[in-house]
């Protein structure tokens, strides 16, 4: 079972159905904050060792902001899946760094890596690839010009096809909202975008089939080109910054500007640092605990996978034992009511729980009795009231700000 849409469902309800149901394994596709709350509503219900659900969670791409807060509100999952030996060893850092267990931190891979490898054959189209991100930059100067040296790239190589690929059409529900949504600041270029520039949408490895070098500021859509052996540029027009997540990609060999890029350059990835990503075939070395730039020997379990080249076979091995255990003892979250007590109670009474995760009074709506026309009806007022926040995000929003700094 996913657990991903806890806006439709209060995490008390929630709690309760895994409680009720009897799920074996749970994954919680979620942000840390509400993680956490599950985690402690499920260290309520199930307060000493008992026949429980497998919890899991983890990262889906690039992890480079709030790297502490975030896996620290994961802590007390079974498994924490890291989507490299890179990854791997940050997140046990991160958790031996507190004192806290890091035995579930679990090496595996970022799921989406697959598709045909590169062949730079004479009869493929020059395709470029400028993979945009939601929420980065956030400027609406530093979006206008990175869209801008693209379409200037498309005329000053006109033999060259140059897509603008989107992350989503305007108005689709995504993780991250855009205040600064490309395809308005495309109908703002002057003269628009050249023949050989267009915006695209779909799935990126669709995209990628056809391409010959992928542009990004951070995008996770990187990592998918460099497993293809696809040239790649990072870009660091706007700087190599954290707030910018291209500081992920020091040492990889990508980093490039516009510039360069238009002078040719086809940057290829450093072979030690796409096998540390986890993007490379072949098991590669064990996690450095230490710190000394030596690999760490990997435990058995661990060879074994990688000598099968299946990254996941650590993974179902682990819940495979958890399975098979008579009771798992009660989930045990880093953060308390004793090593966080002004932010835990914060994080939880946001997802209707007292500080020792029993559900406040009203959190479990009656759902006895409750028709299927007010079921549907609640999710269209659900809808609705997303709509009209994306609306207020993406076109009120930056005309009060244009407003205000008149």
């Amino acid at each position: 079972m996913r657990a991903d849409r806890l806006s439709e469902v209060t995490c008390a309800e929630f709690l309760a159905e895994i409680e009720g149901e009897h799920y074996d394994v749970v994954v919680l596709a979620l942000v840390g904050g509400a993680v956490q709350a599950v985690l402690h509503g499920a260290r309520a219900l199930w307060p000493a060792p008992a026949r429980r659900p497998v919890l899991v969670t983890g990262y889906v791409g690039v992890v480079y902001e709030k790297l502490a807060d975030g896996l620290l509100l994961r802590h007390g999952a079974d498994l924490v899946l890291a989507n490299s030996r890179h990854d791997a060893q940050r997140f046990r850092a991160v958790y031996e760094g507190v004192g806290a267990d890091a035995a579930a931190v679990t090496e595996t891979a970022l799921p989406f890596l697959g598709g045909a490898p590169y062949e730079p054959a004479g009869s493929r189209a020059h395709t470029v690839v400028f993979a945009v991100q939601p929420s980065v930059p956030d400027s609406r100067a530093d979006r206008a010009y990175l869209l801008e040296r693209a379409a200037g790239h498309a005329r000053l190589h006109p033999d060259r096809e140059v897509l603008i690929k989107l992350r989503s059409k305007p108005g689709e529900h995504t993780t991250h909202l855009e205040e600064q949504p490309y395809q308005r600041l495309a109908e703002r270029i002057p003269g628009g975008l050249p023949a050989n520039c267009r915006l695209v949408y779909g799935n990126m490895g669709e995209v990628l089939d056809g391409a010959d070098l992928l542009v990004t500021v951070s995008s996770t859509a990187a990592l998918e080109s460099l497993h293809r052996s696809i040239p790649t540029a990072i870009l660091t027009d706007l700087g190599i910054r954290e707030a910018l997540g291209n500081h992920h990609f020091l040492g990889s060999g990508c980093l490039a500007s516009w510039d360069q890029i238009d002078s040719g350059l086809l940057p290829a990835g450093d072979p030690l640092w796409l096998a540390a990503q986890g993007v490379l075939p072949g098991p590669g070395p064990g996690p450095d605990p230490a710190g000394t730039g030596a690999a760490a020997p990997r435990s058995s379990a661990e060879a074994a996978a990688g000598a099968a080249h299946d990254p996941y076979a650590v993974a179902r091995a682990k819940v495979a034992g958890l399975l098979a255990a008579a009771r798992l003892p009660s989930p045990a979250p880093y953060y308390t009511r004793t090593t966080a007590p002004g932010y835990l109670p914060g994080i939880l009474a946001r997802h209707h729980l007292a500080p020792d995760g029993i559900p406040l009074p009203g959190a479990v709506r009656p759902a006895a009795g409750e028709s299927r026309l007010r079921r549907r009806l609640r999710a269209h007022l659900r809808e609705a009231a997303r709509g009209a926040y994306r609306h207020g995000v993406q076109r009120v929003a930056p005309v009060i700000r244009r407003l205000g700094e008149l």
